[in-house]
């Protein structure tokens, strides 16, 4: 217990600090530049209190206990043992890791669809849109697009592919897409794919990414570790403007079939 609050209180100083240039910038430009007072300045310090209280225990969690899971996760899914239960230890084949990909897609939609980021802007969207694009369904595309890329992901770094190639061949695919895609979702598409980097899905992923290379033989943590992050944000872009395209496909034959039925 003493080290849990040595370890907490050594945090909860650093975050002080990495927080001071925030809270300086503000008070700034609130009393130099703009030369206005703050109306209810006790509840501002008191917000930033718990701001940094809160981002302090975020941090002793990861520490204690999210970057282990992770990395206890891949090593468990990769261990010979229970890649072969039979005993006979094969020549490490990319489709021997079957139960990693399913486990990085289950963790990536999890976690993204957890995201309080992507719950926010999906409910913005909703509300701006006048209901037309539903917060539900953009949390499942985004979630889904996450779940793909994170699989994709653990392939390559089974495989040992070059990152820029998968990545490459992705931007290609939504660079394609936004020549077809509605102007409307555009926008919301590319926030999607930054919105899923946030505070549960990034320390999930890097322990994973980093688990997996270190485990998996032949792979290196420095090249390989790295780089799921990077499916993680260009795969929802993917899967928000081909969910919009679906819906639009769906909407044009639904109409379509309203003019048959009234002539």
């Amino acid at each position: 217990m003493n080290e849990f609050f040595t370890l907490l209180g050594s945090t909860l100083w650093r975050t002080v600090w990495d927080v001071m240039p925030i809270i300086l910038t503000l008070f700034f430009f609130q009393y130099v530049i703009l030369k206005q007072p703050i109306t209810d300045i006790s509840q501002t310090l008191k917000g930033l209190c718990i701001v940094v209280i809160g981002l302090a225990l975020f941090l002793v969690g990861l520490k204690e206990a999210i970057f282990p899971l992770g990395d206890a996760m891949a090593k468990q899914l990769t261990d010979p043992a229970f890649l072969y239960p039979d005993g006979i230890i094969g020549d490490y084949l990319w489709s021997d890791y079957g139960w990693v990909y399913l486990f990085g897609f289950t963790i990536g939609f999890a976690t993204t669809f957890a995201e309080p980021a992507l719950i926010a802007v999906a409910q913005k969207a909703q509300e701006i849109s006048a209901g037309s694009i539903s917060a539900f369904g953009l949390r499942i595309a985004v979630g889904l697009g996450v779940a793909t890329g994170v699989s994709i992901g653990c392939l390559r770094i089974v495989t040992g592919g070059p990152l820029w190639m998968f990545i490459m061949g992705a931007y290609i695919l939504v660079v394609l897409q936004t020549f077809f895609a509605s102007k409307s979702i555009i926008p919301l598409a590319y926030d999607s794919g930054g919105v899923t980097t946030s505070t549960v899905t990034v320390p999930l992923l890097a322990a994973l990414g980093l688990g997996l290379a270190s485990t998996i033989p032949g792979r290196s943590p420095i090249i390989d570790g790295f780089g799921l992050i990077a499916f993680a944000s260009v795969f929802p872009i993917i899967s928000v403007l081909f969910y919009a395209q679906i819906s639009a496909w769906l909407e044009y034959h639904q109409k379509e079939k309203r003019k048959k039925e009234l002539l």
